[in-house]
């Protein structure tokens, strides 16, 4: 029996029993952890079967002649370092791609390398970094309470986190409360998220968070106005108020909820019970994402809800804020290039990017105007991916190294939604000619003269931190360690500016108006099976299908069956599906089929940056539905 914990880019971060027997590696949540309570959602079981999976990459693969050949290590790495080494008098001419397809201490020891190289890396992010700013603008730090604490409230706000298709801990924690008699409210475009988990729907236009939350702000103040220590507590709350009252009726017409929903909602915010505001990680997936974040936390911070038990305003954590990193500030890349528009930043480049060394993440499939992207990795002169399979950017690259999964390698992980780091053991060995990522890196960095922490050195040193008080022997033995921060973040008001003050939103900007000839709003969600684009090749359906409203098909003089996305920059064959808990105004498509099996939907949304924070706007994309 193994403790471990999983690495994948999912914010439950749970820990796991691993047991080998006579049926193969069997997986079960950890029954000891505080919060994962002895179970575990469905993607694992897919995680395992990847593990044995027949299409695993075993042996480094060379493009030669546009034709793929197994090579053995001592080639592969010895090309890679011949080709740095080519490189290197201009080293911003290297560069490193990674994602959070897995991730670690040891995992982040690839961005120390590429780092002390000096080497091209990349800012922004294609999820969550536009409410990440957004929060840290807010309350001065990347804070929240612990995520149990919404256990406690007397009403708990959901603002469009699906519960239906991740956050498992999150879900029961909200089916305990509801059994308890404690009110849910969702608030999202489709009410698919919200069935089984809320006792109010509120429906909104996509990408209105913020309009919705300036319509409840101005009722909660017209009613109860702002508490004198929560003044106190804000910076600027006089040009904020004004921002509020100059927009007069127009948030609540903009967002498409009705008086009656602003009104319930400002009940609950204004009465004297705490309200937990959970704010879901698609909001900020909009041009103007980081305001959507920006105005739910001044909902909850001038009703009084932020600083109190049972309140609060939960959106993101750092997955190594719990890690001590010194390597993180006192290493730096050459210079970094905007992720969510790859392709461009790579075509105007100054120097030029020669090399790519991609791992941890599939561009050719998740970064938006994915098909520029892979032509401008095609364009390199030398492209490295690593990667188990052979997937959508795998097939542009100029070689693959097989690396080994989750589970196969021993490191530590923390949460981005609750406050424990987590053991994760190696549980399963991997297949003969795999390599971890840091086997392939430290053998790469003695041909080139760079030398990397060993793991146990860099997992000690990283458990070394002032909201640690565990040691590596202690956490392989328990398996888990809480952080020292408190339940309830912000406590007595005091925020993490340099004055201790709140920062309140200084714009509201309205709605843009949908591009002439694409009227549907395109949502790539998240799958309720598969991490993104984690899919093994047997899994994927002969077309991916998208859901639309039943009045929208209708409308359009179409039916269920194939049909068309198209967008300004080409289309996308579908399987079109009816389903009246869709918004009518939108078309859903489930994240993370390949493009060679016919999905590969990010080659049709353009890229748009957010508001804050150099995020992708994904849900910006307008298109219109076609029939075949």
């Amino acid at each position: 029996m193994t403790i471990t914990a999983c690495t994948l880019d999912c914010p439950d971060a749970c820990s796991i029993v691993a047991e080998n027997g006579p049926g193969g590696l069997r997986l079960r949540g950890n029954p000891d952890h505080p919060f994962t309570r002895g179970f575990v959602c469905p993607k694992l079981d897919v995680h395992r079967r990847r593990l044995a999976s027949p299409h695993r990459l075993r042996s480094p693969r060379l493009k030669v002649d546009g034709a793929w050949r197994d090579i053995g290590w001592d080639e592969a790495l010895g090309l890679c370092a011949e080709k740095m080494n080519l490189y290197r008098d201009e080293p911003r001419s290297i560069l490193h791609v990674r994602g959070s397809g897995n991730r670690g201490v040891v995992k982040f020891l690839s961005t120390l390398f590429f780092r002390t190289l000096g080497a091209s890396g990349l800012h922004g992010s294609l999820c969550d970094e536009a409410g990440i700013s957004a929060c840290v603008e807010d309350f001065g730090a990347l804070r929240h309470n612990d995520i149990t604490d919404i256990l406690r409230t007397s009403a708990l706000v959901n603002w469009g986190r699906d519960l239906k298709r991740g956050s498992v801990h999150t879900a029961a924690m909200v089916r305990q409360l509801r059994k308890g008699g404690v009110p849910v409210v969702t608030i999202a475009p489709g009410a698919d998220t919200a069935e089984g988990f809320t006792d109010r729907f509120v429906r909104i236009r996509p990408g209105t968070d913020r309009f919705l939350a300036a319509a409840v702000l101005q009722e909660v103040l017209r009613r109860k106005g702002v508490a004198p220590e929560v003044a106190a507590a804000c910076r600027d709350l006089p040009a904020f108020r004004a921002l509020l009252d100059g927009c007069g009726d127009e948030p609540l017409r903009w967002c498409g909820a009705s008086r009656e929903d602003a009104d319930f909602l400002a009940g609950l915010y204004a009465g004297p019970s705490p309200v937990a505001s959970l704010l879901g990680w698609g909001m900020q997936r909009y041009r103007f994402g980081g305001q959507n974040v920006r105005f739910v936390n001044a909902l909850a911070m001038l009703s009084g809800q932020v600083g109190r038990s049972g309140g609060g305003a939960y959106y993101n954590l750092s997955s190594m804020a719990n890690f001590d990193v010194p390597w993180k500030a006192s290493t730096s890349y050459g210079r970094t290039l905007l992720m969510p528009d790859l392709a461009r930043e790579i075509a105007r480049a100054d120097p030029p990017v020669r090399m790519a060394w991609v791992e941890c993440i599939n561009p050719a499939n998740q970064f938006p105007e994915a098909g520029a992207v892979a032509r401008a990795l095609d364009g390199l002169d030398f492209v490295v991916v690593c990667d188990a399979f052979m997937t959508d950017t795998a097939e542009v690259a100029d070689l693959v190294l097989p690396v080994a999964l989750m589970l196969e390698q021993d490191d530590a992980v923390g949460s981005f939604m609750h406050e424990y780091v987590q053991w994760s053991g190696k549980a399963a060995e991997p297949p003969a000619g795999v390599r971890t990522d840091y086997d392939i890196l430290s053998d790469l960095g003695r041909r080139l003269g760079l030398e990397l922490p060993k793991p146990e050195e860099a997992l000690r040193r990283a458990l070394c931190s002032r909201t640690l008080d565990t040691t590596l022997e202690e956490l392989r033995v328990a398996g888990y360690a809480r952080s020292t921060h408190p339940a309830v973040a912000f406590e007595g008001l005091r925020f993490g500016h340099a004055d201790g003050l709140y920062r309140l939103p200084t714009r509201l900007d309205p709605p843009l108006d949908p591009p002439a000839g694409y009227p549907l709003q395109l949502l790539t969600l998240i799958n309720r099976r598969f991490v993104h684009s984690q899919i093994l090749p047997e899994d994927h359906a002969a077309r991916p299908a998208v859901a639309v409203h039943p009045d929208t098909l209708r409308a359009l003089g179409l039916g269920p069956g194939p049909g068309r996305i198209v967008t300004e920059l080409g289309f996308l064959d579908v399987d079109l599906t009816a389903d009246a808990a869709v918004h009518p105004g939108c078309v859903v498509y489930r994240r993370g089929p390949w493009g060679r099996f016919g999905g590969g939907v990010n080659r049709i949304i353009r890229a748009v940056e957010t508001d804050m924070g150099g995020g992708s706007a994904f849900y910006e994309q307008h298109c219109r539905l076609e029939g075949v």
